[in-house]
This record gives C-alpha cells, structure tokens and sequence, in this order.
C-alpha cells in the first residue's frame, strides 16, 4: 500500500518562500509521475506542478517562474520550492502520484496561508 505524506506548509508572508515536501512509501517511487495540486474551498483542484518520471516538468502559468518542482528517487521524495508568494497560492496543498501500471495516490495535503 503507498503512502504519501507532505510536510513543510504553514503560514508565509507575500513576497516569502516556503518548501513543501513529499513523502512516498510502499510503491517504486521511479514509476510514478509525481504532481502537487492545490485546493481552495468552492474552487476546482488546480494541479500546480508536475515532475514525470522521466523527470519532465510541468507548470501551470500562474506558478511558473515562482515555483520548482523536482524528484529524489533515492530518497522517494518530491519538493515544491516556492518562491515570491503571493495570497492567491493560499490553498492546501496535495502531493499525487500516478502511473500507467499502478493505482494512483493521493496525500492528505498540508495548509499553505500566504498573509501579512
């Protein structure tokens, strides 16, 4: 059974940095593509970045330039860097895996307010 764990979210000032990780367990980490999808209540989840297991990456353009993704397959972790928020990123968080050969997963997310 796979299990995702994201960590490193919290309460950021416009303008600040924060980095989110992502935890996963119990599955071969270099199958899956790995993405971070935010949510904000009465709003669709936006997927915000994706690294591909061929270590392709993906943005949405309201992150790009401001945000990077990338993998550790050692260490079975993916990281969001972000960078100059503002506090429209204000969501939860959602670390998810996927791949044609396996189920896909998602994590519970961690809360990131950006406020002054």
């Amino acid at each position: 059974q796979v299990q995702i764990v994201e960590s490193g979210g919290g309460l950021a000032q416009p303008g600040g940095s924060l980095t989110l990780s992502c935890k996963v367990s119990g599955g071969i980490f270099s199958i899956y593509d790995m993405s971070w999808y935010r949510q904000v209540p009465g709003k669709e989840r936006e997927q915000v970045a994706e690294v591909t297991s061929a270590r392709n990456t993906i943005y949405a353009d309201s992150v790009r330039g401001r945000f990077t993704i990338s993998r550790d397959n050692a260490k079975n972790t993916v990281t969001l860097q972000m960078k100059d928020l503002r506090v429209e990123d204000t969501a939860v968080y959602l670390c998810f895996a996927d791949t044609p050969y396996a189920p896909a997963y998602w994590g519970r997310g961690t809360q990131v307010p950006v406020s002054s």
